[in-house]
């Protein structure tokens, strides 16, 4: 038997006799064998829809469920984002609060009309339209809210330092004399060039004197240290209390003393009792004041509480 192959118009005969079927039959039993090995693991790779390989179905499940992590690391980051700025805005929010009640207590010590300092409205402001910062919506209100904080903690110091200013001229106020040394009473005597009462000659008086009822309470015209508290020549019971910025006062004739060297007083407090003693013609309070170790006419300062 022979076997004609055909190729392109060129023809191969084959003869099927005993000598060759022994020499091909061995190469083609393993070409056989070769293709049936590679149809079974072809057919073993394929999934059980026989689509796609099962190796390549888990990677890609593997990459799904890799994915699903990172949103889900995503998500709890933009929640605490989320949370970081609502404490930032509660913070801001606090500095709000502080700054109107500084404000307000502000407005107190300074004895400004509400009117013409209302913390409780948001401040007037305006101008024309400017452009807007570049870049995502959450990036610009982070950077508005740095700004915001920044600038409320400037506000804050400002506001420290006003209050300190006007609690130093409060402070000033109380240190400085004003108001008259006796609750009741009256002016005998002026300050500057008088007759004196003793000799008829003329003198010249460093005080005023307030008659008041004998025993009568007598008060510091500021707050400040007592100096002196005794018997002084001339002056009889004496006390005199230094006030700070230059000031010292005194207050003569007293029958009684009720403060010592040392002692701290506020203004209007009782620190002695009208008398007579010393250089004196009758009960009442001899006052001085003296600026930086001069004496000066203690009128202006009388008048300055009335």
């Amino acid at each position: 038997m022979d076997i004609i192959v055909v190729n392109r118009g060129r023809t191969t005969r084959l003869k099927l006799d005993r000598r060759n079927v022994l020499l091909w039959g061995p190469v083609a039993l393993v070409f056989s064998l070769f293709s049936a090995a590679v149809f079974f693991i072809g057919y073993a790779s394929r999934g059980e829809g026989g689509v796609l390989p099962e190796r390549l179905v888990a990677d890609w499940a593997n990459e799904v469920e890799a994915q699903r992590v990172e949103l889900r690391k995503a998500r709890a980051a933009a929640e605490e984002d989320a949370n970081a700025l609502a404490r930032r805005i509660a913070l801001l929010q606090a500095h709000v609060l502080r700054l109107d009640a500084a404000g307000q207590r502000l407005t107190e010590v300074a004895g400004l009309e509400q009117g013409e300092f209302d913390f409780s409205q948001p401040p007037p402001i305006g101008g024309p339209e400017e452009s807007e910062i570049e870049g995502s919506g959450l990036s610009s209100v982070l950077i508005s809210l740095d700004d915001f904080e920044q600038q409320l903690t400037d506000r804050e110091r400002q506001l420290r330092v006003l209050e300190d200013l006007l609690l130093a001229s409060r402070m000033q106020k109380q240190t400085r004399p004003s108001g008259w040394p006796v609750e009741n009473g009256w002016i005998s005597s002026l300050f500057g060039w008088r007759s004196d009462p003793f000799t008829g000659r003329t003198t010249m008086h460093s005080g005023i004197d307030f008659a008041a009822r004998a025993g009568s309470d007598v008060m510091s015209a500021a707050a400040g240290i007592v100096s002196q508290a005794g018997v002084h020549a001339g002056y009889g019971n004496l006390v005199e209390i230094n006030h700070g910025n230059g000031y010292v006062t005194r207050y003569g004739h007293n029958s009684r003393i009720l403060v010592n060297v040392g002692d701290r007083v506020l203004k209007g407090q009782r620190i002695a009792l009208v008398g007579s003693t010393g250089r004196s013609t009758a009960p009442h309070v001899h006052f001085e004041v003296l600026f930086n170790g001069a004496v000066v006419n203690p009128q202006e300062y009388i008048q300055a509480a009335r």
